[in-house]
């Protein structure tokens, strides 16, 4: 705190008010009080320091008929880990991460996470660029063709949010930032909304893309459960309907509209596991989107996004 202390010295009169108004702002939230503290608590320092390992990865599925053929593809994504080192003060956290494969010059695809999550409401967004996707695909009548890295180029957004009705009792940011300390069992209601935007191009005898833009609605339920003092264990599902979908794929000089199958459905999954003693924690969490487009009897595909992030942090 001294170093800190002193390059707040020497800061212009203005700059210090402006840092002392901001502090002021951010512990008057931090430390208002509108939940029930018997089940939901801050933890009593301003500062968290975390050290994360964050892996990630990606799988895209078709299924259909042509010519009277049934057939299947599947193209999975190599696997990405980053690291991470993160500080947060009074609630608001900042992080860099690294790859250390891609400084190696061994991964070229692209991902950028940002998550908030708050007690009421919250949201991940995920932008994912690959190129390395390597896979299979079968036809009735025919021997399996191995499609290797490279043909595809898929990027893909997904955005999901929630509101949590019971935000008086159920946190949250307990599993997933470590803001807040869920003391009791809880349980809570969620509304969702998601959205996916996909961009796929495949290289193969005659170009093939697809675009496809859809957004969901629906509801859900998380719950945290506290087993023992120091030990919190979360898991969540937020189902939405996609009530929005604009889907089109292009092969050579023919475009065809995928035609809406119900149910398409956008998938959110989350699960955590965090202990904690004294001033340290560590813990672990998941991030599972599942979407699913298009008929099975004429063309579908499914696309699958997971992250599981392992960190250790102390409060400081």
């Amino acid at each position: 705190m001294m170093p800190a202390l002193m390059w707040g010295m020497t800061l212009p009169l203005s700059a210090q008010r402006i840092i002392q108004r901001l502090d002021s702002m951010l512990s008057a939230n931090y430390r208002k009080v509108n939940y029930d503290t018997a089940y939901i608590m801050r933890p009593q320092t301003k500062w968290t320091v975390m050290a994360r390992l964050n892996v990630s990865g990606a799988t895209i599925e078709t299924e259909g008929i042509d010519a009277g053929q049934h057939y299947q593809s599947e193209m999975e994504a190599n696997s990405k880990a980053t690291l991470s080192l993160g500080v947060g003060y009074q609630g608001f956290t900042v992080s860099l991460a690294l790859n250390p494969a891609k400084l190696m010059g061994k991964y070229n695809d692209y991902e950028l996470n940002f998550n908030l999550y708050r007690r009421s409401f919250g949201f991940d967004v995920i932008y994912h660029d690959a190129k390395n996707f390597t896979g299979w695909y079968d036809q009735e009548g025919m021997e399996r063709i191995v499609l290797p890295d490279g043909m595809l180029h898929v990027r893909t957004l997904n955005v999901n949010a929630y509101y949590a009705f019971n935000s008086r009792y159920f946190s949250y940011p307990a599993a997933f930032s470590q803001s807040y300390i869920q003391r009791r069992s809880a349980g809570s209601f969620l509304l969702a909304a998601s959205g996916m935007g996909q961009r796929a191009t495949l290289d193969w005898e005659q170009e093939l893309s697809l675009k496809m833009t859809n957004i969901g609605i629906g509801a859900g339920y998380g719950y945290n459960y506290v087993p023992h003092q120091g030990w919190l264990l979360h898991i969540s599902a937020l189902p939405t309907f996609i009530v929005n979908n604009h889907a089109t794929m292009t092969f050579g000089d023919d475009r065809m509209d995928l035609k809406y199958q119900f149910p398409e459905v956008i998938i959110t999954g989350r699960g955590a596991v965090v202990r904690q003693w004294g001033n340290k924690f560590l813990g672990l969490t998941m991030v599972y989107n599942f979407t699913n487009i298009g008929d099975k009897d004429d063309f579908s595909i499914y696309n699958t996004k997971w992250r599981i992030r392992t960190f250790f942090g102390l409060r400081i």
